[in-house]
Parts: C-alpha cells; sequence; structure tokens
C-alpha cells in the first residue's frame, strides 16, 4: 500500500515538474513571439497575458518542487545557536504554522475560484480568471502535501 502510494506521489511529481518546464518554455516563447510582433508592428495581444497565467502556474509548481528538494532560502541566524532540541521543535511548529497557512489558502482561493468563474482574464476575452485564480489552490495543496511529508521525515528523524 505505501510503495503504491509512493509510486503515485512520485508520478504527481513527474508530471509537476514537467508541467512547471513546459511553462516556463512556452512562457518564455510567447514573450518573444509577442516583442517580435510588435516590432513588427503587428502586436499580439492575448501573449503576454496567456505568459502572466503560465508564470503564475509555473511560481508553484516550482515552490513546491523547491520545498521537496529543501532548495528554498532559510534564515537560520538566530536557530543555528540554539540547541538541537530547541532546533527541532522549532521546526515542527514552524512547518505546522506553514501547514495551516496552506490549509486556509487552499480553503479562501477554492472560493474565490469559484465566484470569479465569470470574470475575463486581461485580454483574453475566452479565458476565465478563475484558471488563474485555481492555480492557488492546486499550488497550495501540493506545498501541504509536501509540508507534511517533510514534518512527519523530521519527527521520525527526531533529535
Amino acid at each position: 500500500m505505501a510503495s503504491s502510494i509512493a509510486k503515485f506521489y512520485a508520478g504527481i511529481c513527474n508530471i509537476e515538474a514537467t508541467l512547471a518546464k513546459a511553462s516556463i518554455a512556452i512562457m518564455t516563447a510567447l514573450v518573444l513571439v509577442s516583442a517580435v510582433a510588435r516590432t513588427m508592428r503587428q502586436p499580439v495581444d492575448w501573449a503576454v497575458d496567456f505568459a502572466i497565467f503560465l508564470f503564475v502556474w509555473s511560481v508553484f509548481f516550482c515552490a513546491d518542487m523547491a520545498m521537496r528538494n529543501d532548495k528554498l532560502v532559510t534564515v537560520d541566524l538566530v536557530t543555528v545557536h540554539l540547541p538541537k532540541k530547541i532546533q527541532f521543535y522549532l521546526k515542527l511548529v514552524n512547518y505546522t504554522i506553514m501547514m495551516a497557512f496552506l490549509a486556509y489558502m487552499v480553503h479562501y482561493a477554492s472560493w474565490l475560484s469559484y465566484t470569479s468563474r465569470f470574470v475575463r482574464f486581461q485580454g483574453i476575452a475566452w479565458f476565465s480568471y478563475s484558471w488563474v485564480v485555481l492555480s492557488v489552490p492546486v499550488g497550495c495543496t501540493l506545498l501541504f502535501i509536501t509540508t507534511a511529508l517533510k514534518l512527519w521525515e523530521h519527527y521520525r528523524k527526531g533529535c
């Protein structure tokens, strides 16, 4: 059972990495196409707006990947000088606070995504703003899972 869940989670992580890479590549291409088209006096109005949409999604995917791989910036100027036992408990408290915040964000952004379903996103008349806002609950859910796994790993490892 545990190995099938681990395989499922690894699959989600691979999909997340692929989507992040694709979003960044497409976003870069859209900005380039938009700049070239504007130079040729044939602007592509929707290109930058869609690039912003892809940027928002890639931010959350990349944040989760950075969290999972311990690549986020940390400031431990004070805590590094504390006893190991206090550092252990502070990290548990920190993870718990993060999880509470992420759970709130999932709840609030899900509601916001639903209520903004009829709002159009910037210059793209056929594109709902809900797709942009949906990046928050999806990204925060992924970050919540990663944080929960980090908390469990830290707790299991002990002081």
